[in-house]
This record gives structure tokens, sequence and C-alpha cells, in this order.
């Protein structure tokens, strides 16, 4: 047993030397190659477990679903750099000038088409945050509601998609998926697909949408001081707004109608997205070498990071089994009470309380390895496993203190909004978003109906 609560240790190790500041790819690797070297010289870490780490890096390097991540990215940071962000918010605040919480109505709409656009959280939260935060400030809206919704609405990229977060998770459940019913002696497994994830999140997206939607009118109405309607008469031609709406529209439309339709996949689907982003940016004449090298030294940077954290999260992950990691957790989650749906709540938590101090790849790299095949093996669907995860950690990317939408507008905001607004302005979301969570456990087809249906 000692074996087995060694990798506990060093799970926990992990953790706590991410909260000192270190990298998190040299961090799991480093760690884990140390504990390893222990466990050698100790006896009792079997050495073999690291000769299966080339083989692990050669399958990412040939696995063609992750092509789609840094064809996401680069579509994304595109996006970002061709103001087509602030030519949507202009727009849409000019459609609903004149109704109370009408900029409040245009943020959570824009910030969902940025986010079926882009799927990068951080870079939704910062282009909301510059281009539309000091708006409301000037147009009376309260500090908190005005910095909740920003926040809120900038996470959606983490569920709408296309998603770099379903993206990765898609890829690690297809292998959990395969390795849960090899250990139930089925030799001809079946899989899940980034597709399937993809499908599966368009009704808890648009569900949370809606009740943003919701929330953000209740407000204007109960409360018309904290969301006043503008005070300049709504102005725009329908050629104006379809001049604005289209192109990115029919951008999304090509990216998750090519996948729907099961006419490209989300890989293929992503290089029609990144070459449709670049028509769009040139189009608008906000395309020259200098930019185009910039969104190529960020997509680079990203692109990087997240690689290098797969790679030290395999790692760790060999060095985990080594340990006997997987048959200790194993153990606990099937004499717990509650069955399957106890051990999924309790990895709920715990994916909850790590969204606070790790990033949702670092998460999705190192966490769900480990547990996915466990709970995979007591019949849960992967699909439903998938959307719980995603919007779970959607949920801890805005919890006070350390969510990571959090930070991302801090660093954006004007100095004069205080901390506290933008904790206080996110309590409410928090509360949607833990509303949909139930929705999920108490009706799993939310997820899992129409992935089931296109089928």
């Amino acid at each position: 047993m000692t074996e087995n609560y060694t990798s506990i240790y060093m799970f926990i190790t992990v953790c706590g030397v991410l909260m000192l500041g270190y990298p998190v790819a040299f961090t799991l690797a480093g760690v884990a190659l140390l504990f390893a070297a222990g466990g050698i010289l100790f006896g009792n870490f079997d050495p073999s477990f690291l000769g299966a780490l080339p083989g692990r890096l050669f399958g990412t390097m040939t696995n063609v679903t992750l092509i789609a991540v840094p064809l996401f990215i680069f579509m994304g940071v595109v996006l970002e750099k061709s103001r087509i962000a602030e030519e949507l918010l202009s727009n849409m605040s000019r459609l609903f000038a004149g109704v109370k919480g009408g900029l409040g109505i245009s943020v959570v709409l824009v910030g969902m088409l940025l986010a079926a656009s882009t799927g990068i959280v951080g870079a939704t939260v910062v282009t909301m945050g510059v281009l539309s935060l000091p708006t409301m400030l000037k147009r009376g809206y309260d500090p908190a509601l005005a910095a909740g919704t920003i926040c809120a609405t900038g996470t959606l990229g983490q569920i709408i998609p296309p998603s770099i977060a379903l993206v990765l998770l898609g890829d690690i459940l297809s292998n959990a998926y395969q390795r849960a019913q090899l250990s139930m002696d089925i030799f001809n497994p079946k899989t899940v697909s980034v597709g399937d994830l993809f499908v599966g999140a368009l009704f808890p997206g648009l569900i949370l949408v809606f009740l943003y939607l919701v929330y953000v009118i209740g407000v204007a109405w109960l409360r018309p001081e904290d969301a006043p309607a503008a005070e300049e008469e709504a102005g725009i031609s329908m050629l104006e707004l379809c001049k604005g709406l289209l192109p990115p529209l029919m951008l999304i439309f090509a990216v998750l109608g090519s996948i729907l339709s099961g006419a490209a996949t989300p890989t293929e689907a992503a290089g029609v997205g990144a070459v449709g982003s670049l028509v769009l940016a040139l189009s608008k004449r906000q395309l020259n070498f200098e930019r185009l090298h910039e969104i190529l030294m960020s997509t680079l940077q990203v692109t990087s990071m997240v690689f290098m954290i797969l790679v030290g999260a395999a790692v760790f992950s060999l060095v985990f089994r080594g340990f006997g990691g997987e048959e200790l957790i194993q153990h606990y989650f099937h004499n717990m009470p509650g069955g399957a749906m106890g051990a999924t709540l309790v990895v709920m938590l715990v994916i909850f309380l790590l969204g606070f101090i790790l990033d949702f790849i670092e998460i999705t790299f190192v966490v769900v390895p480990i547990v996915g095949p466990i709970l995979l093996a007591m019949g849960i669907d992967p699909i439903w496993l998938g959307i719980m995860i995603a919007v779970n950690l959607q949920t801890s990317f805005l919890t006070p203190p350390f969510g990571f939408a959090l930070f991302y507008l801090r660093g954006v905001a004007p100095p004069d909004l205080p901390t506290s607004a933008i904790y206080r302005g996110v309590i409410p979301f928090i509360i949607i978003q833990l509303l949909v969570l139930s929705m999920l456990v108490v009706w799993p087809e939310i997820a899992t109906w129409l992935p089931a249906a296109l089928k």
C-alpha cells in the first residue's frame, strides 16, 4: 500500500509546487521524474513504465485530432486582431439602444458569438473588457453587473463549440473510454469523438446564454438604475447590421455546420475556420505582414504551451500509474457511497477546487486521464461526463478569489473599478452555472440526446 500512497503524495507535491508559481509543464515532468528516481532507488517503482514514454509522445505527434488545436487557436487570434468584436459590439449596441439593459444584452450576445468564433476564454474576456467595460460604466451601469456580465460571457468559450477545451477533452476521453472498455474485456471498443462533444455542448451552452439574458433583463427591469437604457435613439439600418453580423455568422456556420452535418471532422473544420478567418481579416483590410507575424507568434506561443503541458502530463501519468495510483483511486471509487454517481460528484468537486489553481489544460491532461477510465468503466456516459467537466471548469473560471476570468478582467479594467465589485458581480452567474450543472445531473439528456439523434 506504500507505493499506492506515494502516488497521492506525488499529486499533492505537484499542486504545491504549482502554487509557488513554477511552470506547469516542467513541474509535472520534474516532480514525476524525481519521485520515479526515488522509487527506483528504494525499489518500489518499475522503470519500464518510463519506457512507454517515447510511444506516448509519438502517439501525440501523429494524433490527427490534436491538429485542430493550433488551427482553432490561429482562427481565434486572427478574429481577435481583426476588430470583428469591436464592430459586432457597436452594431448590437445600436440595435438595442433605447432598451433597458440593452448594452448588457449586447455584451451577452456578442460574447456568445465570439465564443463560437474563437473558443479561447482569455481572449474573449480581455477583448470584451477592453471594448465594453468602459462604455458600460460610462452609461451608468452598476460596476458589479458590468464586470460580472463580461466575465461570465467571456467564459462561454469553454463550453460553446468550437472550444479548445472540448477538443482536448474529446481526445483524452476517447482514450479513457477505450481503456475502460478493454478493462471490461470489450475487445472492439467504441470511441467518443470531439464532434460528439461539440454536438453535446450545444444545448447546455445555449441554456447558459438564455439564463444570462434572463438575469440581465431581470436586473434591468427590477433595478433600472443598474442597467439604464442608452440615451441615444436606435439607429442602424438592416444593411449595416447584416454587414457586421453576416461574416462571423457565416464562419461559425461553416465550422460548426460542417461538423454537425458530418461533412468534415473537427480537424478539417478547424482548417476551414483558419482560412475563413484570414479571408474575413483581408476583406476588412485588417491584415498585413506585421499583423500576420504577430498572429503567427501568438499562435505558436499558445500552441507550444499546450503541447509542452501535454508532454509533462504524459510523464506524470506514467509515473502515477507506476506507483499504483489508478488502482488506489479505483478501490476508493468502487467503495464510495452512491456508486458511480457518488464517485462522479466527488470528481466534480475535486476538479472544481483544482480549477482555482490550475488552468483547464492542466486539469484535462492530468486529472481526466486518471479518473476518466475508472468512471467510464462504472457506466458513466462519456459525452455527459465531458460536458459536466467543461461546465464545471467554466464555473471555476469565475469563482473568487482565484478564478482566471477575474484576473483577465482585472488586468484590463479601469483602476477605479474595485476588485470587490468584480467578485460581487460574478456571484449570480456562478449560481446560474451551478443551476445548469444540476440540470445536467437531473436530465443528462440535455447533453446526450442530440449526439444520439444525429447518429
